[in-house]
């Protein structure tokens, strides 16, 4: 797994929500992070390619701020 998407399993775990053993997050969460901000370049791309690799789960194919701030990224 490379450094961005460790990274990001990382911060979803700070910041999300343990429930049903799967912890997960709104994507509007991790957007408007300040850390987030910091470490990602390409916040979507990164999420783009831990989906790819079934790291994480989202509905959709392509999340963007605002339209999409309450869907759920979900660590598989």
């Amino acid at each position: 797994m490379d450094e961005e998407i460790q990274q990001l399993v990382e911060e979803i775990k700070r910041l999300g929500q343990t429930q049903g053993g799967k912890t997960s997050v709104k994507f509007g969460i991790l957007v408007r992070d300040d850390r987030c901000a910091n470490i990602f370049e390409a916040l979507v791309g990164t999420l783009r390619a831990a989906k790819k690799r079934k790291i994480i789960d989202f509905k959709g194919e392509l999340l963007l701020q605002g339209v999409h701030d309450d869907v759920d990224v979900i660590l598989l």
